[in-house]
């Protein structure tokens, strides 16, 4: 069995199937988003998803009755999808060529044998310029690049969820800061920048405690009791490329688990999960896939039970 206040390294479907049942008061976790990081190649979104639908069944048996799993996930903001039609949207204020679709039309209706290069040629601009205008697809990259769409994930995680037997309880929505690096969609659509992520909060069904202690008068007031969390990003993603900040998992082990408590954390990354725990006196284990991560991990730990003063990553 996998002890507490230990860091594992390997796959969470395997390493869960080796957690004692009914042990876990509350798992925290931020699974891999599908936008393409390195530790993402190669995987397909049916993968992902069977990914996420089994490691989402190993917990029934790992938390304890009453137990609760909140998952940090943000929507699929450009899901590459080829059934989508290749229609690229206008920008006037970006054309660099004055040429126009009636400029275009008119050529074509004056000379009807000409073919792209030569209307371009006619007009003083490129043949991309001809087809842009004519057919709204860019002939360079857009006509042979998927479409991007939303892809909402939510629903996906609530049905893994209900199939085993774990209820979506609440929910709650964690403001950060604008995510430029992944919105570069903004200077050419009507798209807006990335500034929210879900926390979807499931639970086994077993009594739970609602204990009021675990917080400050303060702290139920500014967070405990709202929907919204406004905490700040993680300034410098330079030791792993996807850490959410301390306080967010700090906030969600003290509001879903009580002293002395497991917390367990399948996707750990650089460890920010364990961290937490330390800091409101749980215990926690934590899996990781990759071995640098791990140790990584590893060694934030060392280096936080050293020094155990409240620090949020901000």
């Amino acid at each position: 069995m996998l002890q507490p206040n230990n860091i594992y390294c390997g796959d969470s479907r395997q390493l869960m199937k080796h957690i004692e049942p009914n042990s876990i008061a509350l798992s925290f976790w931020s699974p891999p988003y599908f936008l393409g990081k390195d530790y993402e190649q190669g995987i397909s979104f049916d993968q992902w998803q069977e990914m996420l639908k089994e490691v989402i069944s190993l917990h029934y048996n790992a938390l304890k009755p009453g137990g609760f799993m909140v998952i940090n996930i943000a929507d699929i903001l450009a899901f590459q999808d080829n059934n989508m039609p290749k229609i690229q949207a206008d920008n006037p204020s970006n054309k660099k060529c004055s040429v126009t679709k009636e400029m275009v039309l008119a050529a074509k209706q004056e000379h009807p044998d000409y073919n792209r290069d030569q209307l371009a040629a006619l007009l003083n601009c490129s043949e991309q310029t001809i087809d842009r205008r004519m057919n709204g697809n860019n002939i360079r990259g857009g006509r042979h690049s998927a479409g991007t769409h939303v892809k909402l994930v939510g629903g996906g995680l609530e049905q893994y969820a209900y199939d085993v037997g774990l209820y979506l309880y609440d929910k709650r929505i964690w403001i950060k800061d604008p995510a430029w690096a992944n919105s570069k969609w903004t200077t050419s659509t009507l798209k807006a920048v990335s500034e929210t992520e879900d926390l979807y909060i499931f639970w086994k069904p077993g009594a739970y405690i609602v204990n009021r202690d675990r917080l400050t008068p303060s702290e139920w007031k500014e967070w405990g009791l709202r929907q919204i969390w406004n905490i700040p990003s993680v300034r410098v993603n330079d030791i792993h490329q996807a850490m959410f900040p301390l306080e967010l998992a700090y906030r969600v082990i003290k509001l879903f688990s009580d002293k002395n408590e497991i917390v367990l954390d399948p996707f750990l990354g650089s460890g920010t999960t364990a961290l937490a725990a330390i800091e409101a006196g749980r215990q926690y284990i934590g899996i990781e896939l990759l071995n640098k991560y791990a140790e990584l991990a590893k060694k934030r730990v060392r280096e936080k039970e050293a020094t155990p003063k409240l620090e949020f990553a901000y």
